[in-house]
């Protein structure tokens, strides 16, 4: 079954929060999930413990033990979601090789629109190895409304070759960033109706990539 990966070299794009709200948003729809950690900060993990929803979890930080086990989950499960590490290690490249989708999340400034070439380029190679995979997918996330940095790097995005980006814009909202110390996801968050459907559109974007 699918393995979809959240990867970007640079940290807090937003790469844990789409990986969390992924594997939590497959649950509600009664998916089989396992939720991978591969980032040795191990922020998805502590935050899936957290979670009142208890999806299967594995710390796999060695990048052995990933081409090993991500194969055996994807056979055990109906989806197996990925938190990548922040890095370009070996690890990261045999994520990508053996993922279905490879989501990359990117905030609009020109330190994360510069840092994202290097993500896209490790996909573009794993594609080589593979003979196509992963899929490869972008979205602008932690974006600010009504601004012309957003839109700038919505026109960059979308000129990127070969990689799909995705139409939904995940916005900067508290709500977000309060959702690990509130043991919960934006889903369970009241008051959070915009941020939680827009999670809910980037979800099904991400599905509708496997089609």
């Amino acid at each position: 079954m699918p393995i979809i990966s959240f990867c970007n070299q640079k940290g807090g794009c937003g790469k844990t929060v789409g990986a969390v709200h992924l594997a939590s948003w497959l649950h509600r729809k009664r998916k089989k999930i396992h939720f991978v950690d591969a980032d040795p900060q191990s922020s998805g993990a502590t935050w899936m413990s957290l979670l009142s929803s208890q999806i299967p979890t594995s710390k796999i930080t060695d990048a052995n033990e990933l081409i090993e086990r991500l194969p055996e989950l994807a056979e055990q499960f109906q989806f197996v979601v990925v938190d990548g590490a922040p890095n370009t290690t070996e690890s990261t490249r045999a994520i990508l090789c053996l993922s279905d989708v490879s989501v990359t999340p990117i905030q609009p400034t020109g330190l994360d629109l510069h840092s994202a070439s290097e993500a896209i380029r490790l996909i573009k190679s794993a594609q080589k190895i593979t003979g196509g995979r992963p899929i490869a997918a972008v979205f602008l996330s932690r974006a600010s409304k009504g601004t012309r940095l957003k839109e700038e790097a919505l026109s960059l995005l979308s000129q990127i070759p070969d990689v799909k980006l995705l139409k939904t814009v995940i916005h900067n909202k508290q709500a977000i960033a309060d959702c690990f110390t509130q043991q919960c996801s934006i889903f369970e968050m009241k008051k959070a109706e915009d941020s939680a459907q827009e999670f809910e559109q980037l979800c099904k974007e991400i599905l509708g990539l496997l089609k």
